[in-house]
């Protein structure tokens, strides 16, 4: 069992910023990579930034430059700043990890979501 803990969702106004993280717990063997995905209304879940093991990062374009994630291996938590927020990325933001739970078993975790609303 994996569990994926999410915090710091919220309010902000256009052009502010927010920092998220999402730890997980549970029967992990070890975390190849992690990541942060978001679904606004009427829209279909996307990917925002992944990061994995050794550090590598992928970022959605609409996010590049403006977010940034990073990990604590050591605590298993992945983070997501948010700068330069804007009205559009108001969505629930889901963690997700790819856990091995022995040295041949893995598969795909997420967290329950945390809402960024981002509005005057």
């Amino acid at each position: 069992q994996v569990q994926l803990v999410e915090s710091g969702g919220g309010l902000r106004q256009p052009g502010g910023s927010l920092g998220l993280s999402c730890a997980a717990s549970g029967s992990i063997f070890s975390i190849v990579a992690m990541g942060w995905y978001r679904q606004a209304p009427g829209k279909q879940r996307e990917l925002v930034a992944t990061i994995n093991s050794g550090g590598g990062t992928n970022y959605a374009d609409s996010v590049k430059g403006r977010f940034a994630i990073s990990r604590d291996n050591g605590a298993n938590t992945v983070y997501l700043q948010m700068n330069s927020l804007s009205p559009e990325d108001t969505a629930v933001y889901y963690c997700n990890a790819r856990v091995y739970t022995d040295f041949r078993v893995h598969g795909d975790y997420w967290g329950q979501g945390t809402l960024v609303n981002v509005s005057s």
